[in-house]
C-alpha cells in the first residue's frame, strides 16, 4: 500500500480513533498481567499475637464445573504470629466450604457443598483426616450444627418443593443415629411469598442457625434482612432484628452473634454484608417481631470492608471479622484498630478461635464504654479493597452523590463492589478490570458501527450467498419430489 495516497476520510480517521483508544484502555491489563504479584495465604499487620490458633473458612469460586485453582476453597489453621499451620484442601465431595466450628476435643466440625448436595463432616487437623462424614440431600447449606451429642442443627435453604408448590426453607435437627428429623420450622409461618429473593428459587437464603439456650435457637434469612430468635416448643419469634427491605438496619447479613451485656440486656454483633459494615444492636424493648434495637457500634464507615460474612466478639473485647472479599480476617479493637490479621484467598467466608470454642462470646460494646461509629486503621492493605486508594464503586459514589441519580448510582456501586470481584482474572487490578470492560463496550459499539455503515454491502453479500445456495436446494427438492 502506498502510505502517501491513503487518503484519510473521516471513517478512517473515526477507526483510527477508535482503534487508539481501544488501545490506551488495554495498556492497564497488561501492566497487571507483568507487575500482578499474587497475595497468598499470608499474614497481614500483626501488631500482638492470637491467644491461639485461628481457623479459617475460605469458600473458593467455582467455574466451568471445577474448582479455580486461582480461586480455591480450603480450610487453613494459622498460628499466633501468622505462620500456618496447616492447609485441609477440598475432597471430591465438596466445592465450597463454609461454617466451621471447634469442638470440645479440639477436632472442627465443617459444612462443605457441591451443586448436588451438602457434606458434613468433623475434622481433626492433628491427624489431618476425618473422624465421620454425613452426606445430605439437601443444597448450598452454609451452616450446621452439633447439638445434644449427635444431633444436627442444620439451616436448610433452596428448598423450594416442585410437587407441593410451597418453599420449605427452614431449620430442623436430624438425628445421626436414628437419621430422622425431629423438629422443624419453616419460614413461611412469618413470611410473604413476596419478601426476599425468588420464591421458587433462593427464598430465604438461611445462611446461619445457633444453639442460644435450651430451647431457643437463633436463625439467620439473609435475604429477609433479619435474625430471628425462635422458641423450639411454640415456635414462636421471640425476638426479631430487622425486617424484610429495611436495610437501614441490616442488608443481607451473615453469621449473626448473640451476646448479653453485663445487666443481661441480649446484644447481637453481625456481619452488615450488603452494607459493608459490621454493627452491633443492644435490645431496647419490645416482644417477637415488634422488638426495637439501638445501634451502639458501626465498623466500617471508612469504606475498607468489603462484603463481610463474619463477626464475633472474643473474650479480651475485640471483634473477629472475616472480610470476605478483602481474602482477609481481622482482630479488631472496638476502636477499629486491626491488631492481627491474616489473608487467605478466596472469599474467606468464617474464622475462629479454636480455643475459646464456637462463638464465645464476651463483652458488649456498652460494657466497654466504647459505642459510636468507627474506621479501621493499622491494616496491612494488601487486597485493592483494603487500601485507602479509591475503588470504582466508591469514585461513582463520591462523583454522582447529590445528583438526582445517586440512588440509581448507589444501587450499582453496591453491586458492582460485591459482583466484579468474583468475575475479575485474579491478576487483574480492579482499575484495570474496569478500562479492560470498557475497551470492550468500545469494540462492540464500534463493531455495531460498522455493521451499520456497512449495512448495503452486508446485505449484498447475503443475498449473493442465499442466491448461491437456493438453485442447489432447489434441485435437491426437486429430486427429492422425483
Amino acid at each position: 500500500m502506498d502510505l502517501d495516497s491513503l487518503e484519510l476520510t473521516r471513517p478512517l480517521v473515526a477507526r483510527l480513533c477508535v482503534v487508539a483508544l481501544v488501545a490506551v484502555l488495554l495498556i492497564p491489563s497488561g501492566v497487571s498481567a507483568l507487575t500482578h504479584e499474587p497475595v497468598e495465604l499470608q499474614e497481614g499487620a500483626i501488631d500482638e499475637p492470637a491467644n491461639g490458633t485461628t481457623v479459617i473458612a475460605v469458600q473458593g469460586f467455582k467455574g466451568r464445573g471445577q474448582n479455580s485453582s486461582k480461586k480455591p476453597a480450603r480450610l487453613v489453621g494459622v498460628g499466633p504470629s501468622g505462620d500456618l499451620e496447616w492447609n485441609y484442601e477440598p475432597q471430591d465431595d465438596v466445592t465450597w466450604f463454609y461454617d466451621v466450628d471447634p469442638l470440645d476435643d479440639g477436632t472442627l466440625l465443617v459444612v462443605g457443598a457441591r451443586p448436588d448436595g451438602t457434606t458434613v463432616f468433623k475434622y481433626d487437623p492433628e491427624t489431618n483426616s476425618r473422624v465421620w462424614t454425613e452426606r445430605l440431600d439437601i443444597h448450598d447449606t452454609h451452616d450446621v450444627d452439633l447439638i445434644n451429642g449427635d444431633q444436627l442443627l442444620i439451616a436448610n435453604m433452596r428448598n423450594y418443593n416442585e410437587t407441593t408448590g410451597t418453599n420449605d426453607d427452614r431449620i430442623f435437627v436430624y438425628n445421626r443415629t436414628t437419621g430422622e428429623t425431629e423438629w422443624e420450622y419453616r419460614f413461611e409461618r412469618i413470611y410473604d411469598r413476596g419478601d426476599g429473593g425468588g420464591y421458587t428459587g433462593d427464598w430465604t437464603h438461611v445462611n446461619d442457625v445457633d444453639k442460644l439456650g435450651e430451647g431457643r435457637y437463633m436463625a439467620s434469612p439473609r435475604n429477609m434482612d433479619e435474625v430471628v430468635v425462635i422458641n423450639r416448643s411454640t415456635k414462636e419469634v421471640e425476638l426479631s432484628l430487622g425486617a424484610p427491605g429495611n436495610h437501614s438496619v441490616i442488608y443481607e447479613q451473615h453469621n449473626p452473634n448473640y451476646i448479653e451485656s453485663e445487666d443481661g440486656t441480649p446484644t447481637i454483633v453481625v456481619a452488615d454484608s450488603e452494607n459493608d459494615r459490621v454493627v452491633e444492636y443492644e435490645y431496647a424493648g419490645g416482644e417477637g417481631r415488634n422488638a426495637t434495637w439501638d445501634r451502639t457500634w458501626n465498623l466500617g464507615v471508612d469504606g475498607n470492608l468489603n462484603w463481610p460474612r463474619d463477626a464475633d466478639r472474643l473474650p479480651n473485647g475485640n471483634t473477629l471479622v472475616t472480610d470476605s472479599l478483602n481474602h482477609r480476617v481481622m482482630e479488631v479493637t472496638p476502636e477499629g484498630e486491626v491488631v492481627w490479621e491474616y489473608y487467605a484467598p478466596w472469599g474467606t467466608y468464617e474464622a475462629e478461635r479454636v480455643h475459646l470454642g464456637d462463638e464465645p462470646g464476651g463483652p458488649t460494646i456498652s460494657d466497654q464504654n466504647a459505642t459510636g461509629a468507627y474506621g479501621l486503621n493499622g491494616s496491612a492493605a494488601l487486597t485493592p479493597g483494603a487500601t485507602e486508594r479509591a475503588t470504582f464503586a466508591s469514585w461513582l459514589r463520591n462523583t454522582f452523590a447529590g445528583t438526582p441519580i445517586s440512588g440509581q448510582v448507589d444501587s450499582f456501586a453496591e453491586r458492582w463492589a460485591h459482583i466484579a470481584p468474583w468475575v475479575r482474572p485474579v491478576w487483574m487490578d480492579p482499575w484495570a478490570f474496569v478500562a479492560f470492560l470498557g475497551a470492550a463496550v468500545v469494540t462492540l459499539g464500534w463493531a455495531s458501527g460498522e455493521a451499520v455503515y456497512h449495512r448495503r454491502w452486508i446485505g449484498g453479500r447475503l443475498r449473493a450467498g442465499y442466491d448461491r445456495v437456493r438453485p442447489s436446494t432447489d434441485g435437491e427438492s426437486a429430486r427429492s419430489d422425483d
